[in-house]
């Protein structure tokens, strides 16, 4: 008797969670994607403007235009191919933008896959290997168990690192997968207030701990 209780409770948490990560998830993937967008505009361009590699920033210019045509699978290639000729962080930027793209195509799998290499790449500037791991993490929210993601994050969520805020949003989201409560309310709150936040995920946070306040 006591099992079956026990799996009407599991599966009581599995949907809550499923309309906790429904209703706010988007937010989360959303403010990723713009992460990208605002990198690649930034940092992307100015590479660009540097860089003497007119053949490789003419193939970058053509994989924008396809990715903002609806075309993700043909930008993703070619930014594959623009980051396996290029070097330093133009690459880097290439490889964050395939990754992407593959999402928009529907291939999650080789999108994960993708950050995941970029992440591992020691010749990357840091800001962007971790990036790459967010991402990964981000997509791999509703494929992985909460011990993958929470291993996953660890790295991030230190004091110096320049997404710890993001990580430390997603690792509550993943306590709270993990049916622990207790954890996922402390980290929201955490979050909430640590005036150091962005007030993008302090705000996302409040919506959160509100959410999940009602208790076990």
């Amino acid at each position: 008797m006591a099992d079956i209780f026990r799996e009407v409770d599991e599966d009581i948490r599995r949907e809550r969670y499923t309309k906790l990560w429904k209703a706010y998830g988007r937010y989360v993937i959303a403010a990723a994607v713009a992460i990208v967008i605002a990198t690649a505009a930034t940092i992307g361009w100015r590479e660009f403007t540097r860089s003497q590699r007119e053949a490789d920033g003419a193939r970058f210019a053509v994989a924008l235009d396809l990715a903002r045509g609806g075309n993700s699978a043909e930008a993703a290639a070619v930014f594959a191919q623009v980051a396996e000729d290029a070097g330093g962080e133009y690459a880097a930027l290439a490889q964050l933008q395939a990754a992407a793209n593959l999402v928009f195509a529907g291939d999650v799998d080789g999108a994960i896959a993708a950050y995941d290499r970029l992440a591992e790449d020691r010749s990357a500037d840091r800001i962007l290997r971790d990036l790459s791991a967010l991402l990964a993490v981000i997509h791999s929210f509703d494929r992985a168990d909460s011990a993958e993601l929470a291993q996953r994050l660890e790295p991030l969520v230190g004091g110096d690192n320049p997404w710890r805020y993001s990580a430390r949003e997603l690792n509550a989201l993943a306590a709270y997968k993990a049916g622990n409560h207790t954890t996922a309310r402390e980290g929201f709150a955490a979050l909430v207030d640590d005036v150091g936040a962005p007030q993008g995920v302090r705000s996302r946070s409040a919506e959160l701990l509100a959410a999940i306040g009602g208790g076990e």
